[in-house]
């Protein structure tokens, strides 16, 4: 039994525009070290899958970024999907590739654009996860929750399944997507929730069961492009289907019905960077509460981020405020507003300024 992972990096970050672009969203970008976030997500996992069988779903358009970023990786590793379909269809790619290569193999499914700042502890709950993925059962890593967001998804934990290496395994009851307020306050209080963190491990002939028994024409169509993989007609064969795929999330697609899933509740430090907001508090700060990046002067200034490496940014008397400057644009927004940023990007979208996109 051989152990594979799927790295997801074809999402555009429109939260953290302007650094975070269409050509370069944000798993591309070191928004948090020396190293893109992608960069970051491949190291993670090396110390318990070799690169060999690291395998990175992205776009047309981001091939030549995965391999400048990851000049390690196998060229056949990287996995391509003509257009974004969802998260559904982009796991099954993955997993029909890695079903070619091991049937008998599991399948790990993170993302390129989260933080985790438990590196060791999120290692340990990988391994533990897939000794339980090993039963056949769907396994998914549940965020233990530090407050009521209404920006995630939630899952329910049921009854206890078993533990292992340290970790306690549930069977899962219910999944649950982006609450208003009242009701994450109230899953917050049950005790019984965790953040749904979209990280995935399990047999890959258990999940093409599943696509097979809940999303039946997304399965045939992945059966065909299997079978045209390493011929001549692997890309004709996907550039035929791929566009007539449904749109589809795997949570909605699969892990709300699946028959068997297990959640392991897990503090890991994980954060999914969504915006400039969350950024933010990931990063050190001054004596104010200040995250200032590039040349700057700040007089009687709290609470505030500025990231300007291309000119210097004078505020004085500013607080709770966000500036992020590039060189063709320039954001200025509250920080409890960061999450609106893709406000601005849908008016771009509108006004045809794709040149800003």
């Amino acid at each position: 039994m051989s152990v594979y992972a799927l790295i997801m990096a074809g999402g555009i970050g429109s939260r953290l525009w302007p650094r975070s672009r269409r050509n370069t969203p944000k798993q591309f970008l070191d928004l948090l070290s020396e190293k893109t976030m992608l960069q970051e997500a491949l190291t993670r996992l090396l110390p318990i899958i070799p690169i060999e069988n690291v395998l990175v779903g992205t776009g047309e358009s981001y091939v030549s970024l995965v391999r400048e970023q990851l000049p390690d990786l196998p060229a056949e590793n990287i996995i391509v999907e003509p257009v974004g379909k969802g998260t559904a269809p982009a796991i099954g790619l993955g997993a029909i590739h890695i079903h070619r290569r091991d049937p008998d193999a599991v399948m790990v499914v993170v993302t390129a654009d989260h933080h985790i700042g438990q590196v060791e502890r999120f290692r340990r709950v990988i391994q533990a996860a897939i000794k339980v993925a090993q039963e056949g059962h769907l396994v998914t890593l549940g965020i233990t929750p530090t407050f009521a967001s209404t920006g995630y998804g939630y899952i329910r934990r049921g009854e206890p399944l078993t533990t292992v290496d340290g970790f306690t395994v549930y069977h899962a009851r219910r999944f649950t997507e982006k609450p208003d307020t009242s009701l994450a306050q109230a899953f917050i209080s049950s005790g019984l929730y965790s953040w749904n963190s979209g990280m995935f491990i399990w047999q890959v002939k258990a999940i093409m069961a599943e696509f097979e028994r809940q999303m039946p024409d997304l399965f045939a169509q992945l059966g065909e492009i299997e079978r045209a993989l390493d011929t001549p007609e692997e890309q004709i064969t996907l550039q035929r289907i791929w566009p007539q795929i449904e749109n589809q999330t795997i949570d909605y697609g699969i892990m709300e019905r699946a028959l068997d899933v297990a959640v392991i509740p897990v503090h890991i430090g994980w954060n999914d960077v969504g915006s400039w907001g969350t950024l933010m508090e990931l990063l050190p700060t001054d004596e104010d509460g200040n995250v200032f990046t590039g040349d700057h002067i700040a007089i009687e200034t709290r609470n505030t981020m500025i990231y300007s490496p291309h000119k210097l940014v004078g505020i004085i008397g500013i607080e709770n405020l966000i500036v992020v400057e590039t060189e063709d644009a320039l954001l200025i927004c509250p920080r409890d507003r960061a999450e609106e940023v893709k406000r601005i990007v849908g008016t771009l979208i509108a006004r045809g300024r794709n040149e800003l996109l």
